[in-house]
């Protein structure tokens, strides 16, 4: 049976399913604005949603917050001042607590970036993808490569200190030389985190109905290498599969999940994991997708689309799942203090992995190796619960 010594840190995710056009590689829940955004009805159904959850959480204390989409930037100021004083009278923030905000380079938002800034929100990540106009066309991107540019510089006048530029690599038709120039022009406009991804075709998407034609798997392995080496020779260190920072400067809502802490999901399609559930187990919960449904539902049971309690398996599963994303790995303490096991109940999987060289297997840390990542769903797939016996 699973105990806790300890509950993990607690973080906050709100999700805002709208944006002004659905990206043809997007498979998050997003949904094309078409007339105007319910904000005082969806910030009055966040609050809602927040109240019922409460009780999962009372007392602990809230480390850091992330509001992502869609584009939550297109909500005004007004109603993100609402939302976030209404937090901070009913949860517990840490005083330096981490606010996180998504945001997109168009015109509108980069407006509001400073009453941004002034409501405390002090992360802003901004989703270029691309510096180069004609991948951002073929990515459905509405801005183009200038309005990337001002936006960041309007962010660090509005006095973000954090700021995080989302690229992706591997595009169509894309040369090695044009996926450096992204980073190197990322580069030259100081953000303090850069998330770098590769494209991928994802089910129920525009690409997937209509596939690009992408790079093949070798020029996208040299794309990797390459940029990561020009980041790192930048000061940047890879602490995540896909996430770059400059010394203390990672992102601490985003290693939370990595290193399978606790979070609220609040929001239309948002997820949940809460530790300390009945009979100390993990639960996980999930809110009704379509923000129609969730903004008529009348009450919680009609807004939560579906609850799980995890076994010691899937417990087991889910922390190598997002552990060994981390390029440094983890102490296997953190296993016994996370999943309320102790390390032997993995350890053939363990073994396994370490005897085909997926992970270097010490006392203190537990390192997924070069092979490990680029071959991570191999090492995660030890661990299924079906492999796991």
């Amino acid at each position: 049976m699973q105990q806790f010594s300890e509950l993990p840190p607690l973080g906050l995710y709100i999700h805002f399913p709208w944006c002004v056009k659905k990206c043809p590689y997007c498979d998050f829940n997003s949904h094309t604005v078409k007339d105007t955004l319910p904000e005082q009805e969806y910030v009055a159904c966040l609050l809602a949603d927040l109240d019922q959850q409460l009780p999962q959480v009372w007392g602990r204390r809230v480390n850091s917050i992330f509001m992502g989409g869609g584009t939550p930037s297109l909500f005004s100021a007004g109603s993100l001042d609402k939302l976030i004083c209404a937090l901070r009278a009913r949860l517990n923030f840490r005083p330096d607590i981490e606010i996180t905000l998504e945001a997109n380079p168009g015109t509108v938002e980069q407006e509001k970036f400073s009453d941004f800034r002034r409501l405390g929100i002090n992360r802003l990540s901004i989703g270029v993808q691309s510096f180069n106009n004609k991948h951002l066309q073929q990515l459905g991107r509405i801005h183009n490569a200038q309005e990337a540019i001002k936006a960041i510089e309007v962010a660090h006048k509005a006095g973000f200190e954090k700021l995080n530029i989302d690229l992706m690599y591997g595009l169509p038709g894309q040369t090695l030389g044009e996926a450096t120039a992204d980073v190197q022009m990322a580069l030259a406009l100081s953000p303090t985190h850069l998330s770098h991804y590769q494209l991928t075709i994802e089910p129920n998407t525009w690409f997937q109905r209509h596939p690009p034609m992408l790079p093949d798997d070798d020029r996208i392995a040299e794309f990797e290498t390459s940029c990561r080496e020009l980041l790192e020779q930048n000061g940047f260190e890879r602490y995540e599969i896909s996430a770059f920072a400059r010394p203390d400067q990672q992102s601490e809502h985003n290693i939370n999940y990595w290193q399978f802490g606790d979070y609220l999901g609040l929001g239309a399609g948002a997820h949940g994991k809460i530790t300390g559930a009945p009979n100390q187990q993990i639960q996980r919960n999930w809110q009704v997708k379509h923000p129609r449904d969730y903004l008529k539902a009348k009450n919680t049971a009609q807004r939560t689309s579906g609850k799980q309690i995890l076994t010691e398996k899937e417990t087991a599963f889910e922390f190598f799942l997002n552990v060994f994303r981390l390029v440094k790995g983890f102490n296997p303490e953190l296993f016994q203090q996370r999943c309320g096991l102790p390390i032997a109940c993995v350890e053939k999987p363990l073994q396994i992995a370490d005897s085909k060289d997926l992970i270097d297997w010490g006392q203190k840390r537990i390192v997924p190796t070069e092979s490990g990542l680029q071959y991570l769903n191999d090492l995660t797939g030890l661990f299924l619960p079906d492999s796991a016996d």
